[in-house]
């Protein structure tokens, strides 16, 4: 069943867990202490000032960068282990940066479709079909055969996340997603991020849109110096803060 149309019930499987996880680069700490989870069908979105963690955390979720302390538990299985084969972690966790990141001698169809055929070992009329659902699905079939260039910004990035869904992972990270977007195709990725969390696709996202992250999201986490300082509830967190620096923080963001 097609990633952008199957529907779940909610459970309360934790899907990621971090426990005290530590990143340091040289003197600089970035991650300092991190313990949270995130449930199967949640979507978790992680603000805070440029600087404060979001992406170096996603990274280690992503194994592309080791923690200096501390675990990471992908369902049952501890990540975080140096032993743990990288890249059978990453085949089970779909990523999606600011910048697109798809290959420009490819096209779109063959982006969408490159995991599924290398690491999946899918035959290419099974990937591709399955290609051709999700990219009819957010209205790019007609640029199946299309390289990357020919794309607007928005149609890149949508390809991209339909690129890291393709394989349905068990976790779908997106660091940034609209900030390399012109304002008037912001709203087309976002677009496509509701439809991910109505069919239950389990969701990390760093983000600066705060008005997205109170709709979409199912909590929100405030990191400030590579800390968790707050974390609850979208309505709780932008409506009523227990942290001053997160009411600080909220105060000069546009909302």
């Amino acid at each position: 069943m097609s990633a952008l149309n199957a529907t779940t019930p909610a459970t309360t499987t934790p899907v990621l867990r971090l426990d005290g996880v530590r990143k340091s680069f040289g003197q600089n700490t970035v991650l300092d202490g991190i313990t949270l989870d995130v449930h199967k069908h949640e979507v978790l979105a992680l603000i805070g000032a440029s600087g404060s963690g979001k992406s170096t955390l996603l990274r280690v979720i992503n194994l592309l960068e080791q923690v200096d302390d501390g675990q990471i538990w992908l369902n049952e299985h501890d990540i975080s282990d140096p032993r743990t084969p990288v890249d059978a972690v990453r085949s089970r966790i779909g990523v999606v940066f600011q910048h697109y990141n798809l290959f420009p001698h490819l096209s779109v169809l063959d982006n969408v479709t490159l995991a599924s055929r290398t690491v999946h070992k899918q035959s290419r009329a099974v990937a591709e079909k399955r290609g051709l659902e999700l990219l009819d699905q957010i209205g790019l079939a007609d640029k199946a055969r299309d390289f990357p260039d020919r794309l607007s910004g928005g149609q890149q990035q949508r390809t991209a996340i339909v690129r890291a869904i393709a394989t349905e992972p068990e976790l779908l990270l997106l660091d940034e997603v609209t900030s390399a977007l012109d304002p008037e195709l912001v709203g087309e990725v976002l677009d496509l991020v509701r439809q991910l969390k109505q069919t239950g696709t389990t969701i990390v996202m760093a983000t600066h849109e705060m008005s997205f992250a109170r709709d979409v999201a199912d909590r929100v986490a405030f990191l400030h110096h590579g800390r968790v300082l707050e974390i609850g509830e979208p309505a709780a967190v932008f409506e009523n803060p227990q942290e001053e620096r997160t009411r600080e923080f909220l105060a000069r963001i546009p909302r």
